[in-house]
């Protein structure tokens, strides 16, 4: 839920990317942190877990203009993947507002894509929001695997297993090569703003 701060005339909102362990949810913060450096204000934080971590950082999407004659200030977070921060991964989403949901495209990482999907279903039901209805875009990352001769799954297999139902906009990624990585935060952004316009509308 955004934060309307009146005195200062700035909105502040939340994106979560959210996935499995391991997927490249860090990689891509780090990748934007570095990237769009003119935008990020402060500095990364990273809460680290044993072999996981919670990173979060101020952003500052320059471009994409104002809602009501206020500024938008963003805040990105990861969630920790793995199983065993289930409790942590519900708390990072309190209060979110879109979500990037990384993919891992490896054929050995199909169960854990599908999974993850339904943790995050679960989570933001808990909190009374519908994942069908929260601003919400795919990822599917490591694409640059297949070169590597890695076994990944085809964009096709990964639509129908994630988003055949939800339908939301989808892109192909590779973090650790920064591929995918402005367009899917961007499209992330856009949504996100969109639907904090409806807010205000309707809170008027």
């Amino acid at each position: 839920m955004a934060i309307f701060n009146i005195q200062k005339r700035e909105i502040e909102c939340k994106i979560v990317y959210y996935g499995p362990g391991r997927c490249g949810k860090t990689t891509n913060l780090e990748y934007i942190f570095k990237a769009f450096k003119k935008q990020v204000t402060g500095e990364m934080v990273s809460v680290d877990t044993e072999g996981d971590s919670t990173l979060f950082f101020d952003f500052l999407p320059l471009g994409l203009g104002k809602i009501k004659g206020c500024d938008v200030r963003v805040q990105i977070f990861t969630v920790p993947g793995q199983q065993k921060y289930s409790s942590t991964r519900k708390l990072v989403l309190k209060g979110v507002d879109g979500v990037v949901f990384v993919a891992d495209s490896l054929e050995v990482r199909r169960e854990k894509n599908m999974l993850s999907l339904k943790d995050l279903q679960q989570n933001l039901k808990d909190y009374g929001l519908s994942i069908s209805r929260i601003p919400l875009v795919m990822q599917y990352n490591k694409r640059d695997l297949a070169s590597e001769g890695l076994p990944i799954m085809s964009i096709e297999k990964m639509e129908r297993d994630l988003n055949r139902q939800l339908k939301v906009p989808s892109f192909q990624a590779s973090a650790i090569k920064g591929t995918g990585v402005g367009n899917t935060l961007q499209e992330c952004l856009k949504m996100t703003l969109i639907s904090l316009q409806r807010e205000l509308k309707w809170s008027q």
